[in-house]
């Protein structure tokens, strides 16, 4: 079964609920999939992906939603410009190549929910996945692409975007982080 066909009610699903830091679930590193792992990865993904239109966000790694397996997804397509939905999945993605150039990005996180920092992240990566059949793909990506590509990669390392930044901007962002959370309470 196809990712589309698979994603066909995604709008009846209940939405995964995703972690928010600190959780420590988010700092564990994640397992590789298995071809046994691909049954309940199939069941998971109509969850979600409703958690991620309904933050909206643009990707989801498993381990956001409690999951300890080594997948992600991701959707760029901007449906306030009249696009449509563009899901994917990378299962037990590696990047295999990073360029040298560097490129900033005002990068944000549904497991931070509402906090925002620049990240230097290389701009160009190459990247190599499985799909749903578990064939291996390799994508070349810049631009917003290989942003979130590395993004939800370093969540499968149990890595944040915080942790890209100096330790004084961290502790900032970890603190309004932590304030929006008490008031929310």
């Amino acid at each position: 079964m196809s990712l589309t066909e698979l994603l066909q009610n995604v709008a009846d699903a209940e939405p995964a609920t995703v972690l928010v830091a600190p959780h420590p679930f988010l700092r564990r590193k994640a397992r590789p999939v298995e071809e046994a792992d691909l049954p309940t990865i199939r069941e998971a993904l109509p969850s979600l992906f409703a958690a991620l239109y309904k933050a909206p966000g643009i990707g989801l790694a498993a381990p956001q939603a409690g999951i300890g397996l080594r997948y992600l997804i991701m959707d760029l397509a901007r449906p306030d410009e009249g696009e449509a939905p563009a899901p994917h999945l990378f299962i037990n993605p590696v990047i295999l190549e990073s360029s040298e150039e560097l490129a900033p990005y005002h990068e944000g996180c549904l497991s931070l929910p509402n906090q925002f920092a620049d990240v230097m992240r290389p701009a160009r990566v190459r990247v190599r996945y499985q799909d749903l059949e578990g064939a291996f793909v390799e994508v070349e990506a810049d631009g917003l692409l290989a942003t979130c590509l590395q993004h939800e990669i370093d969540h499968l390392d149990g890595v944040l975007f915080v942790d890209h930044l100096s330790t004084l901007k961290r502790n900032m962002v970890m603190r309004r982080l932590e304030k929006e959370q008490k008031r929310r309470r």
